[in-house]
């Protein structure tokens, strides 16, 4: 299984992170994927992508919008990817991101306030 899958996979099984506190492993296997997200280059970088019609964008079109080199860009893509937060696919010279929406549905739903009970 891989670093992807596990993030997924556990997240996946667990409630809400409101309505129970994360035991030890969870935690840990979840702080890799917050830790990539906490980065404003690669906040934008999933945003822009998450946000593209079609799903997916070039490392070509997202290269320009930052005063940053492509290695650097790219260096923020493959710590996105091994997060499990965008896949990629490389297409002759150049690659294309796209937004791995399960990781990030599971993280929403982790965040989510559980439902008030009434009685």
């Amino acid at each position: 299984m891989s670093k992807q899958e596990s993030v997924a996979l556990s997240v996946e099984r667990r409630p809400g992170l409101l309505a129970e506190p994360l035991d030890a492993g969870p935690a840990a296997e979840l702080a890799p994927v917050f830790k990539a997200l906490g980065d404003p280059v690669r906040l934008r970088l999933l945003s822009m992508i998450a946000a593209r019609a079609g799903g997916e964008v070039c490392v070509c079109e997202l290269t320009p919008a930052f005063d940053l080199s492509q290695p650097t860009v790219s260096h923020h893509l493959k710590l996105l990817r091994e997060a499990g937060l965008v896949d990629s696919e490389r297409r002759g010279t150049w690659v294309y991101y796209r937004l791995r929406p399960e990781t990030t549905d599971r993280l929403a739903a982790l965040l989510t306030r559980p439902a008030e009970r009434t009685s």
